[in-house]
Parts: C-alpha cells; sequence; structure tokens
C-alpha cells in the first residue's frame, strides 16, 4: 500500500472499503489500518466499548442513525510522512452570505435567552458550512496537508459503510495512556493567532469558559473516586488559532472499562454545556442541524494497550460532489454575537486552508 498510497485510499472510498488513516501530534508517520470483508460494528452506547480494541468513531449523540462505530483493521502499517510546504491556503472562502448569518443570529438569540434565564451557565452554538468538491480533489492528499498544516493536532481520515467519509485536524485530546496511566484535557477559550510569541493574556469570558470545563473535568473523575494531577490553564497554539487548555493526569486501574470513563467524560461543556444532560437535549432541538460526528471522537482504543482518542473538531464530512465543515463556539450570558459570529468563521477557514 506504500507505493501511490494517497491514490490507493481514495479508490478505497469509491468502493466503499473501510479504513483509518491517523497521525499522532509531533509524530513524522501515520497510521494505516486496513480492513478485510467483515463490516465494522455498530454500537449503541458509549460504555459498550468496554474490554474493546480498535479504532473507534463516535458521535455527539448515540443513536440508531449515528452510531458508535468499532472498526477491527485486518491489518496496519506506519506510513512516513513525505516534509513539503507547512503554509496553509489563503484563499478566503466567503461564508457570509446574508440568509446563513441572519440564521445564526437567530439561534445565538435563543441561546443566549436560555443561558440569561438561567437554566444554563454555558452552552455550545454550533453550525456547519458546504462546498462544492472539485473535480481533483483528494482526501488522502488532503489528510496529508492537515498534518503539515499542524503538527500539535491530531489529524484522521476516516471511511465506513455506516459514518461515509470524514477527515479532521483537531487539537482536543478527550483521553490517552496505556498501563493505568492515563491523560485528558479541558480544552476552552479561543483566540486568533498573530504573529510573533503565543497570546498569554486573555478576557474574562475565554477565561471563564476554560474554568467551568476545567471544573467539570475534574469533577467527573471525582465521580470514580479518581484525584487527577492537574496543570493549567496554558496556551496552545493549533493551525492560526490559539486556545487555553488544562491537562489532567491520573491512575485508572479498570483499564478494561475506558467505556465507563468516556461515557462520563463525553460530550464535554467544551462541545456541549452546563448541565450536560440538559445542555444535550437543548442543542439538537434549537442548533438547526444535526451535528452527526462533528464533536464526537475518534481515535484508537486498546484496554490492552495504547489508547489516543480526541474529539473531532475541525472537521469535514467529504461526498461525492460537497464538503461539509463544521464550528462551534462556547456561549455564555456575556457573550457578543459578532465576536461569536467571527469565531466561527476562523475555525472554518481553518479547516478550508487545507483544501486545495
Amino acid at each position: 500500500m506504500t507505493h501511490n498510497w494517497t491514490e490507493n485510499l481514495d479508490a478505497l472510498i469509491e468502493q466503499n472499503r473501510c479504513f483509518a488513516l491517523y497521525r499522532i501530534p509531533q509524530n513524522n508517520y501515520a497510521h494505516l489500518l486496513l480492513s478485510g470483508n467483515e463490516p465494522p460494528q455498530q454500537l449503541c452506547r458509549i460504555d459498550a466499548l468496554n474490554h474493546q480494541s480498535g479504532f473507534v468513531m463516535a458521535p455527539f449523540q448515540v443513536s440508531k442513525s449515528c452510531p458508535v462505530v468499532l472498526f477491527h483493521p485486518r491489518s496496519s502499517e506506519q506510513i512516513p510522512l513525505p516534509p513539503g510546504d507547512t503554509s496553509p491556503h489563503t484563499d478566503e472562502y466567503p461564508f457570509r452570505p446574508a440568509a446563513i448569518e441572519a440564521a445564526y443570529a437567530k439561534r445565538f438569540r435563543t441561546f443566549m435567552d436560555a443561558l440569561r434565564e438561567e437554566r444554563f451557565r454555558k452552552l455550545v452554538l454550533s453550525r456547519k458550512a458546504t462546498i462544492r468538491r472539485s473535480k481533483n480533489f483528494s482526501p488522502a492528499q488532503t489528510f496529508l496537508r492537515a498534518c503539515r498544516y499542524s503538527a500539535r493536532s491530531y489529524a484522521y481520515l476516516f471511511h465506513s459503510p455506516p459514518t461515509g467519509t470524514w477527515l479532521g485536524c483537531t487539537p482536543e485530546l478527550l483521553l490517552a495512556g496505556e498501563k493505568n496511566q492515563f491523560r485528558t484535557v479541558a480544552l476552552a477559550g479561543t483566540q486568533t493567532l498573530k504573529p510573533g510569541p503565543a497570546p498569554v493574556d486573555w478576557d474574562d469570558k475565554n477565561l471563564a469558559e476554560q474554568m467551568l470545563v476545567a471544573r467539570y473535568v475534574h469533577a467527573q473523575l471525582a465521580t470514580l473516586g479518581i484525584r487527577p494531577d492537574e496543570d493549567g490553564p496554558y496556551t496552545i497554539e493549533a493551525g492560526r488559532l490559539a486556545h487555553l487548555q488544562t491537562d489532567f493526569r491520573f491512575s485508572f486501574p479498570e483499564a478494561g472499562k475506558l467505556g465507563d470513563l468516556l461515557r462520563l467524560l463525553h460530550p464535554t461543556p467544551a462541545v456541549s454545556g452546563l448541565p450536560k444532560e440538559e445542555a444535550c437535549r437543548f442543542i439538537p432541538e434549537h442548533e438547526g442541524y444535526n451535528r452527526r460526528y462533528y464533536s464526537g471522537f475518534a481515535g484508537w482504543i486498546d484496554a490492552a494497550g495504547r489508547t489516543d482518542l480526541y474529539v473531532n473538531l475541525r472537521c469535514m464530512y467529504i461526498q461525492r460532489r460537497c464538503i461539509t465543515l463544521y464550528a462551534g463556539g462556547g456561549l455564555l450570558p456575556s457573550s457578543l454575537p459578532e465576536k461569536e459570529w467571527q469565531e466561527t468563521e476562523n475555525k472554518l477557514q481553518t479547516m478550508l486552508s487545507i483544501l486545495s
């Protein structure tokens, strides 16, 4: 597969064959997982991942039409990533027709009303943008550009009959570790990167958003008797954007029950809101579309080995004639509509910059 592997992977998509390709942050090679004839597993619960191993693609909310998909590869190999130009394309794509912005503003008001009525402490409002797929578009080549664009992010390309084709370049770790030692993060707060050092000054809204997510992660771990070592918040870079991150490192002796741990963590308030259960009911009713696998999670899980799972942000859903991109932002009672809209614009441009 190594020779002309990008063409071969694009062909597998056309054949509707299951495969996964992913790059761990900072690695100069990717893992390629290929299937046999057996279909991937479809699971109806996050905790069904207990005692499992394989590549997992989980949705924002599990349903019959959007199951947790677990792919057990027949073979795997490492693909060296060739060096290349790491500068992104600078073309600007107009995602701002009046009708789209007006629809976002209407939903923004609905979300803000709920926040100001103190029904929620935080809500995440996202949107999607669909562009026409060019005739020479290559998912595998786009994966390569994603790897070059942000070495600090987790990049993946996944295709299966249940999910279709998804590609992402996400900065947000959900769970990683091995031998009972694990790490998760609270990632919340966004700034656009400017030339020079990464920003160290953050406004009250971003700091409050980060604190809410960090407290949630700490509280959820505490329900399992886990007292993590905590580090942060500090600034990380992801493409053209900067975020606030807090690390949590902890022991989890029952590594066979990672599904239970994932059920507690996912979806974090970084992609949903607080209170979590109420936010997960409110968002599908008022956001205006089905997120499907956007803001779910993806990656390798192995109770007996290494696990690397990331929240599915900065991602795209690739179809035959079009490509759908997703972006969202956390809302607090102090949020301003123009600022939140611009944050989603910046996040969409992050993914557009890797398209040819």
